[in-house]
């Protein structure tokens, strides 16, 4: 299993409608074969953070999904990043 976690900065003001154009590629994402899950969600405490988790079965299914990435508009949004990619050998039951 493969996560990916951590946070995107955006300018406060535009953060709704950053997510707000996201609603799509998150549609698409969670309907790809192997996503088991994809969220982009506002942080309550900091107006220009958002949080990224995503879990997906494979490397392979992520990088056929992820293509060439976020558009030019995501991008230039993008103030900072702090997002990781993990390798899951184990999973427990919480």
């Amino acid at each position: 299993m493969l996560i990916i976690a951590g946070s995107l900065r955006v300018e406060p003001d535009a953060r709704d409608d950053y997510l707000s154009g996201c609603r799509q590629v998150i549609e698409r994402a969670r309907a790809t074969a192997g996503c088991l899950d994809f969220l982009l969600a506002a942080d309550p405490l900091d107006p220009g953070r958002i949080h990224v988790f995503e879990r997906w079965e494979s490397p392979e299914q992520l990088a056929a999904f992820r293509g060439a990435g976020p558009s030019d508009a995501q991008t230039v949004a993008i103030l900072d990043a702090d997002v990781h990619r993990y390798l899951i050998s184990g999973v427990e039951a919480a």
